[in-house]
């Protein structure tokens, strides 16, 4: 239960009030002493002395009973003291400094209740994209099941081919709920990053030849920018990097024209970071969808049959490991000229002492 109101009286009101009574007073009654004989400035000030506590006591005791009373009830019944900034000081009974804190409180509130609606939207979007991504190879497990327990068991080799097709649909489940799994570690802080120094050349090339088969099916070229006969090392989670590179190549090569190209480069940015680049000459990604590009399951294709698979999670997964990292995450696409994903990286100091 929350805490009374510490209220802080404000006489700013009464004491105005009494004010113009004193002054509306004295002049009338200065009127009729000049009508009626000489002016008495002693009793005049007297009277304008005594007219002002009259008026100040009387004031200020009516609008404590009748005003300032409601006032404090308000500030009671909407919970104000939940907030830290009014926590920290007495609540006045000021009309103005009511005015104002009630309207900090309803502007607070209508951010509070357009990132809930925010929010809603955006926890409707998520459970629908995961019924999506996984009730395609879970009904195809259960189609195959199906199929096999009405009598198609009995066929040798009709039953091993469906039993590999629903053993594929389930390699693809495990695959969504394990990147469902890291991405929430990831969100929550929850995942130790293993740094240490590598040479990023040499590892893009692995993912290189890990590819390789993928892209040629295709006849996507993946390639450096430049020969780069020294290596480049960087103090990053080896691991980690490699899974984002790999998420970013297969994606370019997901959405890139056949017979395309996919170039990665590593750039000096600063003293002590790097820059890595994937640059495709794809199909490119709309404007309207950059945005959201990085977010849980959004795909730029939104049709319900979707020409290429995944787990829908792959940028997500990206962005989230980079700023693990502290480090930034960047994309500039044009459609039907290509896609550009970069992102940077500390140097190792072993790189740092070389450039020294």
């Amino acid at each position: 239960m929350a805490a009374k109101v510490r209220s802080r009286k404000s006489y700013r009101f009464a004491f105005r009030s009494s004010l113009y009574i004193v002054i509306i007073g004295i002049a009338v009654l200065a009127l009729l002493q000049w009508r009626f004989s000489t002016i008495n400035w002693a009793i005049l000030l007297f009277a304008a002395l005594f007219f002002f506590i009259i008026s100040f006591i009387t004031l200020q005791l009516r609008i404590e009973k009748f005003i300032y009373k409601r006032i404090k009830k308000i500030y009671d019944d909407v919970e104000l003291l939940e907030s830290s900034t009014i926590l920290s000081y007495p609540v006045t009974t000021d009309m103005r400094t009511l005015t104002a804190e009630i309207e900090k409180f309803a502007k607070d509130k209508k951010i509070e209740i357009d990132t809930l609606k925010i929010r809603e939207e955006y926890r409707k979007d998520f459970l629908g994209n995961v019924s999506h991504e996984l009730k395609t190879p879970l009904f195809t497990v259960q189609g195959y099941i199906e199929t096999l327990l009405d009598g198609a068991m009995e066929d040798k080799n009709i039953r091993k081919k469906y039993l590999t097709r629903a053993n594929k649909a389930v390699d693809r489940l495990i695959y969504i709920v394990k990147d469902l799994d890291l991405i929430t570690k990831l969100e929550v802080g929850d995942l130790n990053l293993d740094k240490g120094s590598f040479d990023i050349v040499e590892l893009i090339q692995s993912v290189f030849d890990l590819l390789e088969m993928k892209a040629a099916k295709k006849n996507i070229t993946l390639t450096f920018d430049m020969e780069y006969v020294d290596p480049i090392f960087v103090y990053a989670d080896k691991e980690k990097i490699q899974q984002v590179l790999t998420n970013l190549l297969v994606n370019s090569i997901k959405y890139g024209n056949d017979n395309g190209t996919t170039e990665v480069s590593v750039e000096d940015l600063v003293k002590n970071k790097v820059i890595v680049r994937v640059t495709d000459n794809g199909e490119g990604i709309p404007a309207v969808h950059i945005p959201r590009l990085f977010e849980r399951f959004y795909r730029v294709d939104q049709s319900g049959s979707r020409r290429e698979g995944g787990s829908g999670l792959g940028l997500a997964i990206v962005k989230h490991v980079i700023e693990a990292h502290g480090e930034k995450i960047y994309v500039e696409s044009a459609v039907e000229v290509g896609s550009e994903f970069s992102f940077t990286l500390e140097k190792s100091i072993v790189q740092i002492e070389e450039v020294q």
